[in-house]
């Protein structure tokens, strides 16, 4: 496999190694507890790996394999998760959480069928958070004020982490001025692009952008991108977009959105061809109106860390496994890979 990995001209890391290695330390523990502050979160704990009939795991766009195995001793065959979206409001249900609270947790995923490049990773590592809201919560104007949090949270992170380390300055401050527009906006306004250029031609002008309304078809007859049809509501759903400075380039931080509730879940399986996982528990305890009304998300530790920090590759901000073109590439340029 041809590495993917761009190296931009005259790069040189602003950390050298142990000190990223504190930044980092120092980056996770502020943005997380920042964030539960900002959107009233408490900590728990999650697992690593779900059984495989629980219909639990994400599917992501539907074609990425689970890494699948058997446990003897249980009788079960397991998976390792690729997100929490479903195990989370399956949490919030069982520990009884309120209105208006909700709860974050550290989500380490191996995604087997990803292609390694400067921002991906086999390796996945987000917070992911779920809060419990009120069927009046359930518009976009709920949605933009929890992405207005969720930014306030990251630039209140980079100001910590400047403080700190003085080299980082030369980084552009993140924009708390959000750009919300939709997907289709983004069609009309860049027709005959693809959505990946599309983000950037915006995002380019817009650095701090929420891109609505990811998964539904669009005047084109394809959607924007892949979401599974059982936890955003296609309506309600977005994802934070910023621009990195280093790569020139979108750098998606976080997929998000309001979760389905019984309605949205039935047109969306039915839209997608999904109907067979009515019987999945899950979906059944969903669809009976049993689960909480939830909105929720994943955010991408390393990506952000790679932000803050001015990064040019993931490999320098976590520990993964790379193709031998990758790593000859990355040690030419001088990059240390973690």
């Amino acid at each position: 496999m041809s590495s993917k990995t761009y190296i931009p001209e005259h790069y040189a890391p602003l950390l050298n190694l142990y000190d990223t290695q504190k930044a980092i330390s120092l980056l996770r523990r502020v943005f997380e507890d920042t964030l539960c502050g900002n959107l009233h979160l408490r900590r728990v704990s999650a697992p690593l790996f779900v059984e495989a009939a629980s219909g639990l795991n994400d599917d992501l766009n539907g074609v990425e394999r689970p890494v699948s195995f058997d446990i003897p001793a249980a009788g079960r065959d397991a998976q390792v998760v690729h997100s929490l979206a479903k195990w989370k409001r399956m949490a919030l249900y069982h520990y009884h959480f309120p209105v208006g609270e909700g709860l974050v947790t550290e989500m380490n995923a191996i995604r087997r069928d990803e292609i390694p490049d400067n921002l991906h990773s086999i390796y996945v590592d987000q917070w992911d958070w779920e809060k419990v809201i009120a069927p009046r919560d359930r518009n976009v104007e709920y949605l933009k004020a929890t992405v207005q949090s969720i930014v306030d949270a990251m630039a209140d992170t980079q100001k910590t982490l400047q403080s700190v380390f003085p080299q980082l300055c030369v980084l552009p401050q993140l924009s708390r001025n959000v750009s919300f527009v939709t997907s289709q906006e983004l069609e009309d306004a860049f027709p005959g692009r693809t959505a990946k250029e599309r983000e950037d031609a915006w995002v380019k002008d817009h650095p701090t952008t929420f891109l609505l309304g990811i998964g539904a078809p669009l005047k084109s007859g394809q959607p924007h991108d892949g979401r599974a049809p059982d936890y955003d509501d296609w309506t309600l759903n977005g994802d934070i977009l910023l621009w990195d400075s280093v790569l020139g380039r979108t750098i998606e931080l976080s997929s998000m959105g309001i979760r389905v509730d019984p309605a949205a879940l039935d047109r969306q399986l039915t839209a997608a061809g999904c109907d067979d996982r009515r019987e999945l528990t899950f979906h059944k305890m969903l669809l009976e109106g049993e689960l909480p009304l939830t909105i929720g998300g994943g955010i991408g530790q390393s990506r952000l860390s790679m932000l803050l920090l001015g990064k040019a590759h993931i490999g320098e901000v976590q520990v993964s496994t790379w193709d031998d073109e990758t790593i000859d590439t990355c040690r030419d340029a001088g990059i240390i890979l973690l």
